[in-house]
């Protein structure tokens, strides 16, 4: 009788641990969590780093050297114009020149092509000293709203350009898209037209994923104070190019976007006459108004930072690599056992 109590007893003290381990909270035992799986632990010899600050720089160099050589090929024609498209007798008060709608905007200007662009040729518009990364302009737009139509009364991120005074939906709501580029550039050279194609100059995802195809502009600049372009009410969002170039926030205060691409060359010493409809106000924060038109290469627009930072680095190591030479050389240290190295003495990685 007793044996037979002991024995349940004992069962049930099993079974009971049992659930305990199952019920514990404690990780099972894996290498993986013990940090105990197979390793690289490479000996850093006198040859290894040689070797390898010596291939770093043998890389690196020939690729800053590519890099400033597609750079200096690209050709870029940069014109500010926000202060010379102010007639001479409003120049004392460029805000009241702008803010008058009855005032004539149009400027005309003359540019001088240095080298021979080839096509195409990207035409842009740099903005100075505007800063499209403040944290309330950045939220002032509803990303709902923009991509289905099902979403249109989505306004609440978008103050203080949410609705209108009768509590409309504006479409698309916030300050990004209320202060949209509105000033049009047209070409011309040899008393011929440059035609100025603006399409696919947003990136596809934005067009696909971001802007939807069942969503037209409603209500939008109908308000008393009017930030920049109106866009046409019969055009989906996902073909309102300018906007979609637009609504992709630029990270620094001095950014460009792209304005559209003339697809003919222009030959060097070449006259190009841009009529501007210098509209939009950069005035009121004292910021800066340029149009770009520049040729492009396999690392994009004129940037000589990639090929610097590759040939600093570069030769950074080779200096590296020929002083460790020359240390080695000149005063060798005797390297220690390896077979003394923790991870040798114990498979786990721990010291005895």
């Amino acid at each position: 009788m007793n044996s037979k109590a002991g024995s349940t007893f004992g069962s049930d003290g099993a079974t009971d641990s049992s659930a305990a381990r199952r019920n514990s909270k404690k990780p099972k035992y894996s290498k993986f969590t013990q940090q105990e799986l197979p390793a690289c632990k490479p000996l850093l010899t006198p040859g290894i780093v040689i070797s390898t600050f010596a291939l770093i720089g043998i890389i690196f160099i020939p690729i800053g050297l590519a890099s400033l050589s597609a750079s200096e090929h690209v050709v870029e024609l940069v014109d500010r114009y926000d202060a010379d498209c102010v007639p001479q007798h409003l120049r004392d008060d460029k805000l009241a020149f702008i803010q008058n709608s009855q005032t004539n905007k149009t400027c005309t200007r003359r540019l001088i092509v240095p080298k021979q662009m080839s096509s195409p040729i990207q035409v842009y518009y740099q903005l100075d000293n505007f800063y499209q990364n403040h944290r309330r302009y950045v939220k002032s737009r509803s990303d709902k709203q923009l991509k289905s139509k099902s979403s249109e009364r989505e306004t609440k991120t978008c103050e203080p350009e949410g609705t209108t005074g009768d509590g409309l939906a504006i479409v698309p709501c916030g300050l990004i898209a209320w202060s949209l580029f509105n000033d049009t550039y047209s070409f011309s050279a040899n008393s011929k037209s440059l035609q100025v194609n603006k399409k696919d100059i947003a990136w596809q995802s934005d067009k696909k994923h971001k802007f939807g195809s069942d969503v037209y502009p409603k209500n939008f600049q109908s308000g008393g104070l009017i930030g920049g372009a109106s866009l046409n009410a019969s055009i989906p969002l996902s073909e309102q190019e300018d906007l979609i170039v637009w609504m992709r926030t630029a990270a620094l205060p001095t950014f460009r976007k792209l304005y559209g691409r003339i697809e003919v060359d222009l030959e060097a010493n070449e006259e190009i006459t841009v009529v501007i409809q210098n509209n939009y106000n950069t005035y009121s924060f004292g910021g800066k108004k340029k149009l770009v038109l520049s040729t492009t290469s396999w690392i994009g627009g004129k940037n000589n930072f990639l090929g610097v930072a590759y040939l600093t680095v570069g030769g950074l190591c080779l200096f590296l690599a020929m002083g460790f030479i020359l240390l080695y050389v000149f005063k060798p240290r005797t390297l220690g056992d390896p077979s003394y190295l923790s991870w040798n003495r114990n498979a786990a990685g721990y010291s005895n």
